[in-house]
């Protein structure tokens, strides 16, 4: 946009101000575009303290004057740019939540206490319902309780019901309104659903494992198989002993509660696929930036790949075609993870490929 040569030079005032003490500026360009904002400054130059030192105040002085600030880097410099505009605040809608939070407990509670008959087995669908459920809520409140305290804004979490099909519920999601402050806070958010999640998990799968029996699979008549990751495989070592299913044509018959179990690790896999804005996808980017973005490619040809022996692959290679190209930037962009918030990074990405399920389920025929 052209602007007056009178404004401009409040303008620069204005920015001077704003970063004085923590950026030397070079250049001030007004005619520079940020999506989606249409009144822009981008300023070019130095940091004279670390990023992570500068963002706050900086931050500050320019909410003085109605205005954002975004960290860049732009051909291996760094740049600051100062939009008009405020981000927006989060609107809970907390009825709407339980609500959502009471129907998929229903909705899960139906898969096994529900039965062809049309009576209720109270105590098949709470052995099943209570424990999944436990596990998806604590991964949520993982996720909603550090983004709240990095005031980061996001909504509640919202379940999803999916009565009668599959396994009673497609999870629940959490909807991030404004970027993180840095990095670090956008990985500490993601890492708290799986975190919290599996501490949970874990135990409730060893207690249904110990009490499930292991027996001969069934000959005669079809039957449905859960896959096999590493950690689950391990589990099932650490419990009975052997290798499940064995060349014997041996394997556990999973209880409900060992069942739950089972599916929070599945459900923990899936967020921890690196790409977009899934738990994973965060942890990827917080390491590498931008440069992940040919990872979703690479995924999405692999799971195409893997359909050919489960089929549920091509819907998530469509899901990640259409949305998990897209990451959470934060606001400054430039302050990288310390070693520790490395640690944590890495650590999720181990433990995507400890649950990942190559093939969650198998229909087997006689």
């Amino acid at each position: 946009m052209t602007i007056d040569p009178i404004v401009r030079g409040r303008l620069t005032e204005q920015l001077q101000h704003v970063v004085a003490d923590y950026f030397a500026i070079d250049v001030i360009d007004f005619d520079h575009t940020f999506p989606p904002y249409k009144f822009t400054a981008r300023l070019s130059g130095r940091f004279l303290t670390p990023t992570d030192v500068a963002y706050d105040p900086i931050a500050a002085r320019a909410q003085t004057v109605g205005s954002l600030v975004f960290f860049r880097e732009e051909e291996g410099q760094p740049v600051i740019y100062v939009a008009q505009g405020e981000l927006p605040q989060a609107r809970p809608n907390y009825r709407l939540a339980v609500i959502l939070f009471i129907a998929t407990l229903a909705s899960v509670f139906i898969t096994f206490g529900l039965k062809p008959d049309r009576t209720i087995d109270w105590g098949g669908g709470l052995s099943y319902a209570l424990p999944l459920m436990t596990i998806l809520l604590a991964h949520e409140l993982g996720h909603f309780f550090v983004a709240r305290r990095n005031h980061i804004q996001v909504s509640p979490p919202y379940f999803i019901p999916l009565p009668i099909i599959s396994l009673g519920t497609l999870g629940a999601v959490i909807m991030m309104l404004a970027p993180p402050k840095n990095r670090r806070n956008l990985l500490q958010m993601a890492a708290a659903g799986p975190i919290a999640g599996l501490i949970f998990a874990l135990p409730i799968l060893w207690i249904g494992l110990s009490h499930s029996p292991v027996q001969a699979l069934p000959v005669g008549h079809s039957y449905l198989m859960e896959g096999n990751s590493i950690l689950y495989a391990v589990l099932k070592w650490l419990i009975h002993g052997q290798w499940l299913p064995s060349a014997a044509g041996m394997d556990v018959t999973l209880n409900n509660m060992a069942f739950a179990g089972w599916v929070g690790l599945l459900v923990t896999a899936l967020n921890l696929i690196p790409a977009g804005q899934l738990d994973g996808g965060h942890a990827l980017f917080t390491l590498f930036g931008k440069r992940v973005r040919v990872v979703t490619y690479v995924l999405i040809a692999g799971m195409m790949i893997m359909s050919f022996r489960y089929v549920g692959w091509l819907i998530w290679a469509a899901l990640l075609y259409f949305l998990g190209r897209r990451y959470a930037v934060p606001l400054d962009d430039l302050t990288p993870l310390d070693a520790k918030h490395k640690a944590l990074a890495v650590f999720l990405l181990i433990l995507a490929v400890l649950l990942f399920t190559p093939i969650p389920f198998t229909i087997v025929n006689p």
